[in-house]
């Protein structure tokens, strides 16, 4: 087991990484996302193509862009084009590859919460951000993968609000609802992986070094099921955790302090 000291955002965003392959065509989100990709990029996939939502795609930015419009990553980029024809002509029509999510809840089926805490729209408990293009995202990329600390209050066994559509109610929901992406393929967080068993049920797949079955069973809200076949992730090395801190996000923007 490594002795490597290290935050729970750097574990996720580590794994993640290490989730992409090269040559993927990856719809990039700003902060953790972010992170994930221009760290595999630098690493085992460096023909990695990111598109970002603004309308930039084959972006190599030079330094961590502060959002998805930053000037930066236009600079080497493999085109320039309108945030509409992104969507159009990339997203829906099947050529990207990838899709980085996340959200306040997440439920057994993968579906994502990113708009009211609480059963009532009009008078919620808390209101948040919205959907922003991870609809979207959900509906038309090849696959998905969603990262979020792993915590009972963001797992519950059903969201409070749909925004971005999982596996619906289960097997075969996405292809009755019309959705050509295969959906959330796993969720990674700072205790371990889950991934959808044969009816689209979250399934603990694979636990980080130091991590329990009993600690992810605690923090989830349903009766999370781990796969016979469960794994331990490879621990985080020092050149993972060195790119990160220094070449990617050296003021600790989106890492805070490790430990």
């Amino acid at each position: 087991m490594s002795d490597l000291s290290y935050s729970s955002s750097e574990l996720m965003i580590i794994n993640a990484a290490r989730m992409l392959r090269d040559g993927d065509v990856v719809f990039v989100g700003v902060g953790q996302p972010n992170l994930a990709c221009n760290l595999a990029k630098r690493t085992h996939a460096p023909n990695l193509v990111m598109i970002y939502e603004a309308g930039v795609i084959g972006a190599e930015p030079a330094r961590l862009p502060l959002s998805i419009g930053d000037p930066t990553l236009v600079s080497g980029a493999l085109s320039v084009c309108s945030m509409y024809d992104i969507f159009s002509f990339y997203l829906q029509r099947g050529n990207v590859d990838v899709g980085f999510l996340g959200g306040a809840q997440i439920d057994r089926f993968g579906n994502i919460n990113a708009t009211i805490i609480g059963s009532d729209y009009q008078h919620p408990k808390v209101r948040l951000p919205g959907s922003g293009g991870a609809q979207e995202i959900a509906a038309w990329a090849n696959r998905c993968y969603i990262m979020t600390p792993h915590q009972k209050r963001r797992f519950p066994e059903k969201c409070d609000f749909r925004t971005s559509a999982g596996y619906l109610d289960g097997k075969g929901g996405r292809e009755a609802a019309g959705l050509r992406g295969r959906g959330p393929v796993a969720v990674v967080t700072d205790l371990g992986i889950l991934e959808p068993d044969e009816n689209g049920e979250l399934a603990l797949t694979a636990l980080h070094p130091g991590k329990t079955v009993e600690m992810a069973q605690e923090n989830t809200g349903w009766d999370l099921k781990a796969s016979a076949t469960l794994r331990t992730t490879d621990p985080v090395t020092e050149r993972e955790l060195r790119i990160l801190r220094e070449e990617l996000d050296p003021t600790g923007m989106h890492l805070g302090s490790a430990g």
